[in-house]
């Protein structure tokens, strides 16, 4: 373990680096909206502009790695993403703030998978779990402390936004000074949704809808903590928690989606996410309960969120024939971002009209309305014994991993795109 984690230090390194400063301009941004009074649908315009990035990143950005190489691309990636990040600092205007934002998003695409591609190339059959394990635990460690530097300065100023792009910046030095040939990604293509869905409808709808409720969550939860007159410092830990959250229960959690059949563990998840979702919105309509609940139940909100995509993917990766995994992956990672697209916008509207509360209210019906679509499709067909599923793997969507999952065949060939799913009627 000590020698896989020193083949991959400085990756993790700029890894962790590029992460912070994600995290810091993704709860910079909405507090300085709430500070100059914004409306909440004009603020989850912006936020979800990140996301429709992140989708275009998913379709165009391993094009561009390919046609100039890695380094080349990670350096032009992190250059504008920096670029970017200082200029929301000259003014502030909705539109480009959005514009910028969908930049943003575009080049963390691009940026992961680099990363995440340099990491696999860095790995063996044996050692590519390890290295996965301690890249999501930098990932959630470095967007969790992201949150808390939002407390270093103040918002209204341009300090946190040279930060941020400082960072952006040095996260190239450990990164393009790693020794190792450059990987390629020439082979990773999507299935088509039509293809996707058919293999596993409940593998799509469960990542669109995590999508949805970390995208209106992480877009909108800062909006949320300074309408209800929260303090800076309490929005960063009230943030903070769920990313904390998530990495605490993503591993329990994950190893009884192996137990038992993942259509039940994805119901009794999105259940208790609905109820604890209805219990953040009493504590903040009716002042029940204290700001320590509120941190207590944020954080067991984030860990279930945490856990809807990796068991998404896991249970389409049960019905999926190996040489297909990579495109499977790419396919559920875009429908992950075209659910965290909608979901600011839609929880926006929402908030517009029932007031910043009910932003739990949008995330306890999606989260009811998908535990029933997956009770539904526990109806369609009988359960996959356990023995016959394949092993869960903690994911983070936005620090991706797929690449560095061990299920994936990480060969070059892959089969041509009408070729049959191994069970096509797949739950």
């Amino acid at each position: 373990m000590i020698e896989a984690l020193r083949s991959v230090a400085s990756l993790l390194l700029g890894a962790g680096i590029l992460i912070l400063a994600n995290g810091l301009m993704g709860i910079t941004l909405p507090i300085r909206m709430g500070i100059e009074g914004l409306p909440p649908e004009v603020s989850g315009l912006v936020m979800s502009s990140y996301y429709a990035g992140l989708v275009g990143g998913c379709i165009f950005g391993q094009r561009i790695i390919g046609r100039v190489g890695h380094i080349r691309a990670f350096a032009a990636f992190a250059a504008v993403a920096s670029a970017a990040t200082l200029l929301h600092a000259l003014w502030f205007d909705v539109l480009p703030w959005a514009i910028l934002r969908g930049v943003s998003g575009f080049c963390l695409a691009g940026l992961f998978a680099s990363i995440e591609s340099w990491l696999n190339v860095r790995s063996s059959n044996e050692t590519r779990g390890q290295i996965l394990s301690f890249y999501m635990v930098t990932a959630y460690f470095s967007s969790g402390v992201g949150q808390l530097l939002v407390n270093g300065w103040q918002v209204t100023g341009v300090e946190l936004f040279c930060l941020a792009a400082l960072m952006f910046s040095l996260s190239l030095v450990p990164v393009v000074l790693t020794r190792v040939d450059a990987p390629d990604l020439g082979h990773i293509r999507a299935l088509s949704f039509r293809q996707l869905y058919e293999i596993s409808p409940l593998g799509v709808a469960g990542t669109f809808g995590a999508g949805l409720l970390s995208g209106a969550f992480y877009g909108m939860g800062a909006i949320f903590g300074q309408a209800i007159g929260l303090s800076i410092f309490s929005v960063s830990l009230f943030m903070g928690a769920s990313v904390f959250g998530g990495l605490l229960l993503q591993w329990p959690i994950g190893r009884l989606s192996d137990r038992f059949d993942r259509r039940t563990v994805l119901v009794w998840v999105l259940t208790a996410t609905a109820v604890v979702c209805f219990a953040q919105y009493l504590v903040a309509v009716m002042d029940v309960g204290t700001f320590g609940m509120m941190f207590a139940l944020t954080g067991l909100f984030g860990g279930f969120m945490a856990t809807l995509y990796p068991i998404s993917v896991a249970h389409a990766f049960d019905y999926v024939d190996r040489d297909q995994t990579v495109a499977a992956s790419a396919g559920m990672l875009l429908a992950w971002a075209i659910g965290a697209t909608c979901g600011p916008l839609l929880a926006a509207a929402v908030m517009g009209q029932l007031g910043p509360s009910s932003l739990f209210l949008f995330l306890m019906v999606t989260g009811a309305a998908l535990a029933a679509f997956a009770r539904h499709r526990m109806r369609q067909r009988p359960a996959l014994p356990a023995e016959e599923q394949g092993p869960f793997v903690p994911l983070d969507a936005i620090a991706v991993g797929s690449q560095l999952d061990p299920r994936t065949d990480t060969g070059d060939d892959l089969p041509p795109a009408e070729e049959e799913p191994r069970r096509a009627t797949a739950g």
